[in-house]
């Protein structure tokens, strides 16, 4: 029985490990929306003010957001190119 094609939003770079640029519109709202947590995050918690809470919640964020990658993404691996 075949598997239903899970749905991309982030595909494997070509080179390196890791993804690349968001290949749907989900990806990509995701993708803005980290953005702006962390220009809010800059501007509420200025990093020479206020490093521990910057640093605690741009750590969190990125967290998730790797974690979104992982499940909505392509399977990482290190790759050299296409073969």
């Amino acid at each position: 029985m075949n598997e239903p094609e899970k749905n991309i939003w982030f595909p494997a770079k070509t080179y390196g490990w890791g993804w690349g640029t968001p290949c749907t519109w989900q990806g990509w709202v995701v993708l803005v929306v980290y953005l702006a947590f962390i220009i809010t995050d800059v501007l509420i918690y200025q990093p020479k003010v206020h490093p521990y809470e910057f640093f605690g919640i741009f750590f969190v964020l990125t967290l998730l957001f790797c974690l979104i990658c992982w499940w909505k993404g392509e399977k990482p691996s290190w790759r050299w190119g296409n073969k």
